[in-house]
């Protein structure tokens, strides 16, 4: 893993692992190890979806990062909402850390960062993050103890993985050094994410379960996981539908800042130039047909001259 934060080609190699070091006092009957074997498939599927493998390349485009950041605002409300109405429930409670882990408000910072102040009227759910969503809130209503899962699923990968596609992203879609959004990535009050994680493993390794219980939570965990690769596949749909971004070579993007008229480029594709304005009046005159004609005769003859010149 440590590659991958040098080298975004090679950091699909092991990048949702989460469990790095080997702990002898662990027995295979503890919760962490009955997760960490059990979901080891739904691991290597998820890493494999193609909309991780392309992240993880570089290869992402900023619409789709930015809807990717509104899927998990919706996961992580409604995850954050049923631990918190299960924070004193014994099944759960030594779990709930919303200090350390709570992702929802970040969240609503990088969606602020990318949407503006009305970030909230332009964002919806998707059909895939929706049933992700029931499946959560169906949890924490009825099947309090699985909610185990899908925390472990979320935020120890969060401080696993995560922390590598925080890297990409900043890397790949020139983010700011300051962190602007990708805030859902910092953990400001953890200063250590392998001695934390070792912590929330003790604390589930503590829980007072059953065999059949800790089986449910392993099953659960894998349907997280499924969940996941639906809106990974979701979006990977919906990236290919998108077409390239200017960045990537096409129509230059306005930075959202100033007065967006008053720049040439746009201002005539807008149709919004003053006559006044020298870009306006030379693409105007390019598009007269005598004009068209001369420069059509002009391109003619340098080429010409080019092809003598290269013989």
């Amino acid at each position: 893993m440590p590659s991958a934060l040098e080298s975004p080609e090679g950091a699909e190699e092991d990048v949702l692992h989460y469990e790095e070091i080997e702990d002898d006092a662990v027995s295979p009957m503890d919760l962490s190890e009955l997760l960490k074997e059990g979901t080891k498939e739904s691991h290597d599927r998820a890493e494999n979806t193609q909309f991780v493998k392309d992240f993880l390349k570089g290869h992402i485009k900023k619409e789709l990062f930015k809807l990717a950041t509104v899927a998990l605002y919706f996961t992580y409300s409604a995850l954050e909402e049923e631990m918190d109405h299960n924070k004193d429930n014994p099944l759960f409670a030594p779990l709930y850390f919303p200090v350390e882990l709570h992702r929802r408000e970040a969240l609503a910072k990088d969606l602020k960062y990318f949407y503006g102040e009305d970030w909230k009227e332009k964002i919806q759910c998707s059909e895939a993050t929706q049933q992700y969503v029931d499946r959560i809130h169906h949890v924490g209503q009825h099947e309090p103890e699985l909610l185990v899962a899908h925390a472990y699923t979320r935020y120890m990968g969060d401080l696993s993985g995560g922390q590598v596609l925080k890297k990409v992203a900043q890397r790949a879609l020139k983010l700011p050094s300051t962190e602007e959004g990708i805030q859902f990535y910092v953990f400001d009050n953890i200063s250590n994410a392998q001695q934390f994680k070792q912590l929330y493993r003790a604390r589930m390794n503590a829980l007072d379960l059953d065999k059949n219980t800790k089986e449910r939570i392993v099953e659960e965990a894998n349907k997280a996981f499924r969940f996941n690769m639906q809106v990974f596949d979701e979006l990977d749909k919906i990236g290919r539908s998108l077409g390239e971004e200017a960045q990537d070579g096409g129509v230059p993007v306005h930075d959202g800042k100033g007065d967006i008229r008053k720049c040439p480029y746009y201002a005539d594709k807008l149709g919004t130039a003053s006559p006044s304005c020298p870009f306006h009046a030379a693409v105007g005159l390019a598009r007269q047909p005598l004009v068209q004609l001369v420069l059509a005769a002009c391109m003619a003859v340098a080429a010409g001259a080019a092809a003598w010149y290269i013989l």
